[in-house]
């Protein structure tokens, strides 16, 4: 791509004006990112809600089968994508697919080892680091001092609101398996963002690339949902609890997340998503009624300067571009 000065130079003197590009929307990126986060951060209180003796696993699936239908069937580009694309970004696809179905059959499992607490935090708290380092492996971006220094306070402020009860003396020994799936979780989660951010790079609209990889990740996830679903499924409340999990947490959160992506990098965006634990966390204390120790309101005092400094942009850098 010739430079400015190189492009000027070759253009005739007609006396036009050549029209300037529109300047970006400064938050573009993160309030869409953030705005999923919290939807997201509704799925443990709404899964809450469903009928006794349904399978964590089997409502997640079912949540995922339905969201990922909706995202195909409204982005008409997306049953044309895998055509269009070139044979590096077909591969792209199945991985963010796997990545995508990865996530939910790796995440509820650790929940059922070793808690929601520690689950939520490895999981959320490893994902924006395995991005940053994803992404310097891959050579695709170098993480920021300002990025580390935001994404470390955000993830010790999420880490303290979500262990507050064990950090003070209320709380299990922590299974070793259940950590290691939440990585794995974690893993998925940085993995399918990065492709995501990838595809979108490549001109290919976020509505398209969002619902290819879970289309695909919903066929993945099917045969679960038949084996685990069971009377609970075709139930007033069990088919609200779905649609909405459906519906709201994964067909709007994602179409969001997929556009935040457009206009923010891969790690600056997982970072961002660890609000999702600080809604999660009030939401259970507001809803539930459950009880919240003065440790994990101190963890999200601390996790709010880190999210404000990742939402912000950088204004000085931008004016001397």
């Amino acid at each position: 791509m010739p430079n400015d000065t190189s492009s000027r130079s070759s253009l005739p003197r007609t006396g036009r004006t050549l029209a300037r590009p529109r300047p970006a929307v400064p938050l573009a990126g993160p309030v869409p990112i953030l705005t999923a986060a919290v939807l997201w951060g509704t799925t443990g209180t709404a899964g809450s809600f469903a009928p006794a003796g349904a399978p964590a696993a089997a409502v997640g699936a079912a949540g995922l089968a339905l969201g990922g239908l909706l995202l195909f069937l409204t982005a008409p580009r997306a049953r044309a994508l895998p055509r269009t694309c070139t044979l590096r970004e077909r591969a792209l696809l199945v991985l963010g697919a796997l990545a995508v179905a990865g996530y939910p059959l790796a995440f509820y499992p650790a929940v059922a080892r070793t808690g929601v607490a520690v689950a939520t935090v490895v999981a959320l708290g490893a994902a924006p680091v395995l991005a940053g380092l994803l992404g310097l492996l891959t050579g695709r971006s170098r993480p920021t001092v300002r990025w580390a220094l935001a994404t470390a306070v955000a993830v010790l402020g999420c880490a303290v609101l979500v262990l507050g009860p064990r950090l003070a003396g209320d709380g299990a020994p922590v299974d070793a398996a259940g950590v290691l799936l939440a990585g794995l979780a974690g893993l998925s989660y940085a993995c399918y963002a990065l492709v995501g951010r990838r595809l979108v790079e490549g001109e290919h609209a976020s509505g398209a690339v969002m619902g290819a990889m879970f289309a695909g990740a919903a066929l993945l996830v099917l045969p679960v949902l038949l084996r685990e679903a069971g009377p609970w499924l075709p139930t007033a409340r069990g088919a609200l609890v779905v649609l909405y999990l459906g519906a709201v947490t994964t067909f709007l959160g994602y179409r969001l997340f997929g556009h935040g992506l457009g206009h923010t990098r891969a790690q600056t965006a997982t970072a961002l998503t660890l609000v999702e634990p600080a809604v999660a966390a009030v939401l259970g204390v507001v809803v539930l009624g459950e009880r919240m120790p003065v440790v994990s309101w101190c963890g999200l005092g601390v996790m709010a300067p880190g999210i404000v400094l990742l939402t912000l942009p950088d204004g000085v850098r931008g004016r001397r571009r």
